[in-house]
């Protein structure tokens, strides 16, 4: 008897640890889709609608860009801010240059700030959403295009926010540092691959 209840409770255990290792890998996916359908800690709306048209209120957006140590490339915006009408669709773009003698593949992650104001800025295309290779002191150039909801000047919240920053931080891609046997210092990404949640 005693036996059997030892097999059961090992059993248990087992399927415990299955459970919690499984929970633990989802974790990273689930967490960006939360985030980025609430706007939650300052994730701009993905993919979205193209903008409702130009309202006569502005709101200036600012641009950042920094780069993991560990990525040998120098990433900067085109325009430091941009004043855009509420609503209006806006193009912007940053500038790449891979600063080393081999192939690097990099993937960008991305936030805006004040972090209340995610729900309300919306990126429908993006160098973001996908990993970027750069040959041997390419440069390139990364556009994106965004709007910002009106709805940010009724939110009571939001509604004394002039200015927005949006920025990007490249890191290697996983998959670039595994090749190079740079895993381990490939940088603090969020999820497993650019693609994991899209």
């Amino acid at each position: 008897m005693k036996s059997r209840s030892n097999t059961l409770m090992a059993g248990i255990l087992v399927l415990s640890i299955g459970a919690m290792a499984g929970l633990s890998f989802a974790a990273v996916p689930l967490y960006r889709v939360f985030c980025e359908a609430t706007g939650y800690a300052g994730t701009p709306q993905l993919r979205g609608a193209a903008g409702p048209g130009a309202t006569n209120r502005s709101i200036t957006v600012r641009f950042n860009a920094t780069t993991s140590p560990n990525l040998p490339w120098r990433f900067v915006p085109n325009e430091t801010a941009v004043t855009v009408k509420l609503g209006e669709d806006r193009l912007a773009s940053y500038v790449g240059q891979n600063r080393s003698e081999h192939a690097i593949t990099g993937v960008a992650t991305y936030n805006v700030t004040p972090e209340k104001v995610g729900r309300y800025f919306h990126k429908t295309a993006c160098f973001c959403f996908d990993e970027q290779t750069l040959a041997p002191k390419q440069e390139m150039q990364f556009p994106l295009s965004f709007w910002v909801d009106p709805a940010i000047a009724a939110d009571p919240d939001t509604r004394d926010v002039r200015t927005i920053t949006l920025s990007y931080t490249f890191f290697r891609s996983l998959d670039d540092a595994a090749r190079n046997g740079n895993l381990a210092k490939a940088g603090p990404h969020v999820g497993a691959r650019a693609d994991a949640s899209r």
